[in-house]
């Protein structure tokens, strides 16, 4: 990460800019500190008395980091015709010794490693490569893509002209860490793609920038002839990849329906929350899951950059997806950064929040069906584990946790959200609170813990809200009692069912949290 200098654009707030990177970190106060690498920047931000840490990755001195940042790793991969095979050849900015591939199963298929220098080969121990002592400098290996497409089960199902592979088995590299990147030169047949899941430099010449981040999956890396393209929205540009099937699915539509859930999300604070995000639709006519909705799956990816991927049934009607709340769901969760497995609760919490929320202001549910829906999942949240905390919840997997975890920090959003409102008179929200975030913090490219996270926000508003309702339920047994909240909205339930009351004392907070807020068509 490289400063470029100081601006201003909050009161009584100062803004340390990162222009080439696109981050900010706003503050009253900061200073730096490195750790025991020298190699890491902890930016301590100080907002009316509270601190905020943010870890950052920076040179042992801001006057190096320019010249370090063009030094990178480069890796060329030669794509082959038949897709049978993947040539890469990677050149270091400084001897490497420790270079592995992260998927255990990467070594079987990998096909002739050799040194650049004197073409020694290199053998493979597990899912590292045993180099001499003072590493190298440059390194050639050959992949079987045909071998690793056939153990990879997304492409059941695909056209021969096309093929998924993840990053995690024929990438062998260094770890990344800091500032380091590898910049990587895809050399596909004319006629042919590539997706990756990294910051694209160049799309003319396939050229990407790989950084650190999460790693919370696999993301996946396509080659071949496939659907691909790019939606803009709110300044944001989103890849859209369609890999081919046997039976041909329409792009178009696909898209479209991408799209307005992309705008969806920007109907929070204006904006997309990652201006270069990749979403991939998979499309199966026959799946393992037994499903009435049009999207069988989603899931967001923090590997080398955010990746959503959606598994959808081509057979529905086109106007079922646009009610449909997975891809709301899984783009909404970009507006928060990637989370540590125990607070896991906070981010699938905030999405099941903002997709009833989003979808109401979008015109797709009315406002007694967004209420509806978010009172089952609160009912549902608090049935679940009920003798468990949400962090304990979260802990333990999702066999018997799974409403809890997804409903209580959805609980936990709209006790934030109507404090904020109400205690500003409307000028501010929990909208707001993600702009600013967004702002200074996001994309990551760590895992923040909880606390963490609802520190970052108490330090971006004039008064905290956040680490005290974090305080108050996260390590508590039960579930966040919004009951008494939501008769205080105007919303009050018969026999299960909802009605929404306009004379409640915060019926005009209910109103905006899900007033529709644009009514075009998809498409239009």
């Amino acid at each position: 990460m490289r400063f470029s200098g100081l601006s201003g654009t909050h009161p009584a707030r100062g803004i340390l800019n990162d222009n080439a990177r696109g981050t900010t970190i706003v503050g009253n106060v900061y200073e730096r500190q490195q750790n025991e690498n020298g190699h890491e920047l902890r930016t301590i931000i100080i907002s009316r008395f509270r601190v905020f840490f943010v870890v950052v990755a920076l040179t042992e001195g801001l006057t190096a980091t320019a010249a370090v940042a063009n030094d990178a790793h480069t890796y060329r991969v030669d794509v082959d015709p038949e897709l049978h095979r993947l040539d890469v050849h990677a050149t270091f900015r400084t001897p490497v010794s420790d270079i592995s591939a992260r998927s255990r199963s990467a070594a079987q298929f990998l096909k002739d490693a050799r040194r650049c220098d004197d073409g020694a080969p290199i053998r493979v121990r597990g899912h590292r490569l045993i180099t001499p002592p003072g590493g190298i400098t440059c390194l050639r290996y050959s992949v079987d893509l045909q071998g690793a497409a056939r153990a990879e089960r997304r492409n059941h199902g695909l056209h021969a002209s096309n093929v998924i592979v993840s990053p995690t088995v024929w990438m062998w590299r260094p770890r990344l860490g800091g500032y380091d990147e590898i910049h990587v030169r895809f050399d596909v047949p004319e006629g042919m793609r590539v997706s990756v899941p990294w910051e694209p430099v160049s799309a003319d010449d396939h050229t990407y920038t790989l950084r650190a981040s999460p790693q919370s999956g696999n993301a996946v890396a396509i080659f071949g002839r496939f659907e691909s393209s790019v939606v803009t929205v709110a300044g944001a540009a989103l890849r859209v990849d369609v890999p081919r099937t046997r039976e041909p699915v329409a792009l178009a539509p696909t898209v479209e329906w991408v799209r307005e859930a992309a705008r969806n999300i920007t109907l929070a604070y204006g904006r997309f929350p990652n201006p270069a995000a990749r979403v991939i639709v998979f499309p199966m006519a026959t799946s393992p899951w037994t499903s009435s909705s049009p999207v069988y799956f989603g899931r967001v990816i923090r590997d080398g950059g955010e990746t959503v991927e959606l598994l959808i049934d081509p057979r529905k009607p086109q106007e079922a997806f646009y009610t449909d709340w997975t891809a709301t769901h899984e783009l909404s969760h970009m507006m928060l950064p990637y989370l540590r497995r125990e607070q896991r609760w906070l981010s699938e919490g905030f999405a099941q929040y903002y997709q009833n929320v989003l979808l109401a202001r979008a015109g797709r549910y009315s406002q007694r069906d967004a209420w509806q829906k978010l009172y089952d999942g609160f009912e549902r949240g608090r049935a679940s584990a009920p003798t468990l905390s949400p962090n304990q919840a979260t802990g333990r997997g999702e066999r018997n946790t799974r409403m809890k975890i997804y409903w209580s920090g959805a609980a936990l959003a709209l006790m934030a959200d109507v404090e904020l409102r109400r205690r500003s008179n409307g000028a501010e929200s929990l909208d707001d609170a993600l702009s600013r975030f967004q702002t200074c913090c996001l994309p990551s490219q760590r895992a923040w813990s909880g606390k963490e996270l609802v520190t970052a926000f108490d330090a971006l508003l004039d008064e905290p809200v956040f680490e005290g309702l974090y305080r108050q339920y996260a390590d508590t047994a039960g579930f966040p009692d919004v009951r008494p909240l939501l008769l205080r909205l105007g919303v009050t339930v018969v026999n299960g069912e909802v009605k929404l009351e306009n004379d409640a004392e915060l019926a005009e907070i209910r109103a905006a949290l899900t007033a529709r807020r644009y009514t075009d068509e998809p498409g239009k």
